[in-house]
């Protein structure tokens, strides 16, 4: 039983139109689900992946209009990471998020900058086997689209403290860091020493980083989960996914989730994100929610018309 990497990473964002015209815009995402917090259907629930909506490329986001600025801390995660094809796609990420108005900072085989909203992302040259997943952008050619999240980097100033929870996940220790791999793909867990100011969520922090399970063996993790001294919600039915979620020993929020049904189960392929999309246990209130939320052009959308 292993967990098949990275499955999503959700966000939070105080402007989801502008959250949009970023990660579909700029970044060459595909919008793959417009839906709500089904905790708070009052707010949007934004899914962002590659053209086939495959766990491994699914960065999503809830938006809080508005919200304050957050602050990576200890027990918070602090930067996604996104695997590249080789450098020239470096050369091409520079120049094209210059001209969005967006620094960057080449590190050796590596490119970091922020979304408008302070979430910091790196774009690293990785030497892995992993199929890679992109989405069709117009302005982005395929060599050099994003190709699935790498890995993800957490403030700790007790790392020890996971170990025994990330053994007993599978996850591997090398010197790098943590990894989960299952059959199909992997993705890396890594710890940095954290600043001293506090932790604040709020825009442009990450709220959460979800792993990939196997559906027949979701509720085997769930188990695991309490032998590793965790204490895991029990298994919530997200419609698209069904998930459980803890906090590993340093803080930071997880979730395992399954592939399964995934988002084709109330829109078509072709159609993905073009629509509302509301779970069927929300359905009867479509009239409140779409009073609530504000109106979002998905910029795949317009950029067709």
């Amino acid at each position: 039983m292993k967990l098949d990497g990275i499955h999503h990473i959700t966000g939070i964002t105080g402007d989801a139109q502008r959250n949009a015209d970023f990660y579909v815009g700029v970044l060459g995402l595909r919008l793959v689900k417009k839906s709500v917090n089904q905790d708070d259907p009052t707010v949007y629930h934004l899914f962002y992946g590659d053209e086939h909506a495959h766990p491994g490329l699914d960065l999503t986001f809830f938006e809080y209009p508005g919200a304050a600025p957050g602050r990576a801390g200890d027990g918070m995660i602090r930067r996604v990471v996104w695997r590249m094809a080789d450098p020239e796609a470096l050369d091409f990420w520079a120049e094209r998020l210059a001209g969005a108005g967006i620094q960057t900072e080449r590190e050796g085989d590596s490119l970091v900058f922020s979304d408008p909203e302070g979430l910091e992302h790196q774009l690293l040259v990785a030497d892995v086997t992993d199929d890679p997943l992109v989405a069709e952008h117009r302005e982005v050619p395929a060599e050099y689209a994003l190709q699935g999240f790498h890995a993800v980097r957490a403030y700790s100033s007790q790392p020890e403290t996971s170990r025994h929870m990330l053994d007993t996940l599978g996850f591997t220790e090398s010197v790098a860091g943590y990894e989960a791999r299952g059959e199909h793909r992997g993705s890396l867990y890594l710890y940095d020493e954290p600043p001293a100011a506090p932790s604040i969520q709020g825009a442009g922090t990450i709220h959460h980083v979800a792993w990939t399970s196997d559906d027949e063996d979701h509720e085997a993790w769930r188990e695991r989960v309490q032998q590793g001294g965790g204490r895991p919600t029990p298994v919530i039915d997200r419609h698209y996914f069904r998930s459980i979620y803890f906090r590993e020993p340093s803080g930071v929020l997880f979730e395992i989730a399954t592939r399964s049904p995934g988002f084709t189960v109330d829109e078509p392929l072709e159609h993905l994100g073009e629509k509302l999309s509301i779970p069927p246990f929300l359905e009867n209130r479509r009239p409140e929610i779409e009073a609530t939320v504000r109106p979002l052009e998905n910029p795949r959308v317009a950029a067709r018309s």
